[in-house]
């Protein structure tokens, strides 16, 4: 054993602070230079991390304090980066279990405390925020426990070590009420209750691969914790698939360690440190690297199973190829394929059709941030709304189910229940408290779909909600999600402000004036449940006559513009997002009315005959 390092992920709910506690820690590590320029939330390093003020993607970070090595692993909240967390805590022997003095334990706090659970991995309460006003620290802590009673803590698990303090305000202390103006008494918290990483120094090497970095100068680098012996550059070692026993002889090129937020080359990489190598053609997380040729490949943690599954399509519109620089099958495939080598919770398979790829995920805002990513690096491409995967029990179908948290303002109690009712979704518990209602229910995931989008519509935003998933049942029925039709254009061209004011009287646009349509687009959404089609690119006729109301202005009304997550969320069945470096449009899958007609005939002909 390594006494002078520890591993420790910090896990939390979304907004609890843990990136900004991370920050403060990485400053009191002597990370930074005493007049360096510190950029805020730095462990968020994508620029969608910072835009949404998520953690999307686990990252390392290593501190030096007191003669010790202290590497943390900051993990995602959000339930959908799920992959992103079961991996990252097969590095470590402990975690931070971060929460809020005021909100206290939320839906994801949960399911990233049960993860490490299971892992049997040692736990330190940090409760963040106390200087928050109405904050309730020690009913924080209490529900800490009845948390971890529920989730099966064992008995040391459940008897954790506690601190409370601020992470932006940079203090804990042991007690509430007692004074500190550092980070001390988590240091020291850690170090005195986080075992050192078990590992065999003088056994050969061995190592899991855990997460896997890209460099343009080495290529593919694989990180993970060293179980047993040491590396070096120019070390032969062997890399074990865990699946189909192959193994393939590799020469390390480099060998990295974390120092701050940065890697530095080193010398060697000992036993129950994590570090990175490179110098492998082809690595997976999951396999393992070792000295000895015949050493068995070690077991990797199975995640849980994608519970959704979309197309991603080679974009086929009108207005293909202007904005993208990557428009082919070929491009597409190589990129999501390359996306399942890192992300061990998605999974995409070629169809029989052409250019058409299937996507198994673990949820929408994973999908979205994929979909973002790959606009931001040049690709165009078609997306389909979400679909559950099912199984097929003793000739049952059965669903995903999810548990559910909404919490609500108490005037909005009424048509939030409708909207859940709506969903299938079954009431467990309520909760009233000053600021509302919080409902607990079980809902299948296919409910779920759009429910956010709805639920900050009906609620003017102050509506907030979270779900896990909870198991496979039995198919709950027909479920209504979208309760509105669209508009959709008719002819291409150029919209113009004079069709717009006429077609904004049948519902809400998506467009506005002097934006490119065509045909098979949604221009609009209609408040019937049906789909109406619209000219948006008429122009108004020149005559020689003037009419009465010549030169009065026309009111046109700002378009409701959908984020990537609401896009993928509200479109239907027999709708695409399509989504290019510069513009997402919504559309039908066939663009032409009478082809679209045609098909919905076929198909009830052949519900009809079944």
């Amino acid at each position: 054993m390594n006494h002078n390092i520890r591993n420790i992920a910090i896990i939390a709910h979304v907004d609890h602070g843990k990136t900004t506690l991370v920050d403060e820690l990485l400053k009191e590590g002597g990370v930074y230079r005493a007049n360096q320029q510190v950029e805020e939330c730095v462990m968020d390093s994508m620029d969608l991390e910072r835009e949404k003020g998520i953690t999307i993607k686990a990252k390392n970070a290593s501190i030096h304090w007191r003669g010790k090595t202290i590497n943390l692993v900051d993990t995602p909240g959000h339930a959908d980066f799920g992959g992103e967390v079961e991996r990252s805590l097969k590095m470590v022997d402990g975690v931070l279990l971060l929460v809020d003095a005021y909100d206290g334990p939320q839906a994801q706090t949960r399911f990233v405390l049960r993860k490490a659970l299971q892992h049997g991995l040692k736990v330190i309460i940090v409760v963040n925020k106390i200087d928050r006003e109405n904050s309730d620290p020690a009913g924080t802590y209490n529900k800490v426990l009845e948390l971890l009673l529920e989730l099966n803590a064992n008995e040391e698990q459940f008897n954790a070590p506690v601190v409370y303090g601020s992470g932006r305000e940079g203090y804990m202390v042991r007690k509430p009420g007692e004074k500190s103006d550092d980070m001390t008494p988590l240091f020291e918290t850690i170090l005195d209750h986080i075992p050192p990483p078990f590992a065999k120094p003088d056994d050969p090497f061995r190592m899991l691969v855990s997460n896997i970095d890209w460099s343009d100068y080495v290529g593919r680098i694989a990180i993970g914790k060293v179980l047993s012996g040491q590396i070096m550059t120019g070390d032969t070692v062997y890399v074990l698939h865990p699946k189909g026993g192959d193994r393939v002889r590799c020469k390390i090129t480099k060998v990295v360690e974390f120092s701050g937020t940065q890697t530095s080359e080193s010398a060697v990489g000992v036993a129950g440190n994590i570090v990175g190598l490179s110098g492998f053609e082809d690595i997976d997380i999951g396999d393992t690297i070792a000295a000895d040729e015949n050493a068995h490949p070690m077991p990797f943690t199975e995640i849980d199973p994608p519970t959704i599954e979309m197309q991603f399509c080679i974009n086929d519109g009108p207005l293909a190829g202007r904005e993208g620089k990557y428009v082919t099958s070929r491009q597409l495939r190589d990129r999501l394929f390359r996306e399942m080598k890192s992300n061990i919770s998605i999974k995409v398979e070629d169809t029989a059709t052409a250019g058409v790829f299937d996507l198994k995920a673990r949820g929408s805002m994973q999908i979205a941030i994929l979909v973002e990513q790959m606009r931001r690096e040049g690709f165009e491409m078609l997306v389909s709304r979400p679909t559950v995967i099912t199984k097929n029990e003793n000739g049952q179908t059965l669903e995903p189910f999810e548990s559910l948290w909404v919490e609500i303002p108490e005037d909005c109690l009424g048509v939030v229940m409708q909207l859940l009712a709506n969903r299938k979704a079954q009431i467990t518990a309520m909760h009233k408290h000053p600021l509302g209602t919080t409902i607990e229910a079980v809902a299948p995931t296919r409910g779920l779909i759009g429910l956010e989008t709805d639920l900050v519509n009906v609620t003017s935003g102050r509506g907030v909600m979270s779900h896990l998933f909870k198991e496979y049942a039995p198919w709950a029925g027909d479920v209504l999600t979208r309760l509105t039709g669209t508009l959709v254009a008719t002819e291409s061209g150029e919209s113009k402000a004079y069709a717009l004011v006429s077609i904004q009287e049948r519902g809400k646009l998506f467009i506005g004036a002097g934006e490119q349509v065509y045909e098979g687009m949604l221009v609009g959404e209609n408040p019937r449940q049906e789909d109406i089609p619209v000219n948006a690119s008429r122009a108004k006729r020149l005559t020689n006559f003037r009419s009465q109301g010549e030169g009065v202005a026309t009111q046109l009304s700002p378009p409701m513009r959908l984020s990537i997550e609401k896009a993928i969320e509200y479109i239907a069945d027999d709708e695409f997002v399509e989504a290019t470096p510069k513009s997402l449009r919504l559309r039908k899958r066939i663009l032409n009315q009478t082809d679209r007609r045609k098909a919905e005939r076929a198909e009830r002909k052949g519900e009809a005959v079944a």
